[in-house]
């Protein structure tokens, strides 16, 4: 995986039941640590990034008027992104004993991950998905995410048996020197989602230079 900095919230989630405690969150975000560590980028056909046409990670007023009730907390099943052939098992991550958000098992190509420390798919506010972009056998599981473009949709089934469907409206890679934290992780006041996974320029010795994030909002719910 890849690293890109963490930054401050632009508010705070409203508190509810199992979730990770708002101190240990805000700590890991003012502080500037990483949210995905290195990938391998060992293959001569880097990851597709995002198109300039998708770059402008901005909803534009009345976009999305009939975005549907924020849902209650669940936890999320299964991610879907039918326009690059994504259909992954979704597992819950935290934070490492380094300080890192953690990442699924970099040996299992087609998981993602939710990080347990913001919102669940649905909820009020910013939830959070990371995944592998490789590993050293070849793609992975949001190797193609650079490809999305405005108007398509991921669908996160939950284990309350509902499926919140997002529709992308920005794709947008950012160096991990910069990361624009309070824009990326921020809440709206509406059910969003963020998907992450590495992107920009690789090397050797530092791995991707940034991540590509996919900017989503709730438009569904099934």
């Amino acid at each position: 995986m890849c690293a890109s900095e963490l930054a401050d919230l632009a508010e705070e989630e409203e508190p509810r039941k199992k979730r990770a405690p708002w101190g240990v969150i805000a700590l890991v975000l003012l502080t500037g640590l990483a949210l995905i560590r290195n990938g391998s980028g060992e293959f001569d056909v880097g990851p597709p990034q995002p198109a300039s046409a998708a770059a402008e990670a901005r909803a534009t007023a009345g976009t999305f008027l009939n975005s549907p009730d924020p849902l209650p907390y669940a936890v999320p099943d299964r991610v879907r992104i039918p326009s690059i052939r994504v259909d992954a098992p979704v597992m819950a991550v935290g934070l490492d004993a380094d300080g890192w958000v953690g990442a699924p098992p970099p040996e299992d190509p087609n998981l993602a991950g939710w990080f347990t420390g913001a919102v669940s798919p649905g909820e009020k506010g910013t939830a959070v998905v990371v995944g592998h972009v490789d590993n050293s056998r070849g793609p992975a599981v949001f190797y193609a995410l650079g490809a999305l473009k405005k108007g398509n949709r991921v669908e996160v089934a939950r284990k309350d048996g509902k499926t919140a469907v997002f529709e992308i409206y920005g794709i947008e890679v950012f160096e991990k020197n910069n990361f624009p934290g309070d824009r990326v992780y921020g809440s709206k006041g509406t059910p969003e989602l963020r998907v992450i996974t590495c992107g920009g320029g690789f090397s050797k010795q530092n791995g991707y230079d940034g991540n590509v994030v996919a900017f989503a909002r709730l438009v569904e719910v099934r």
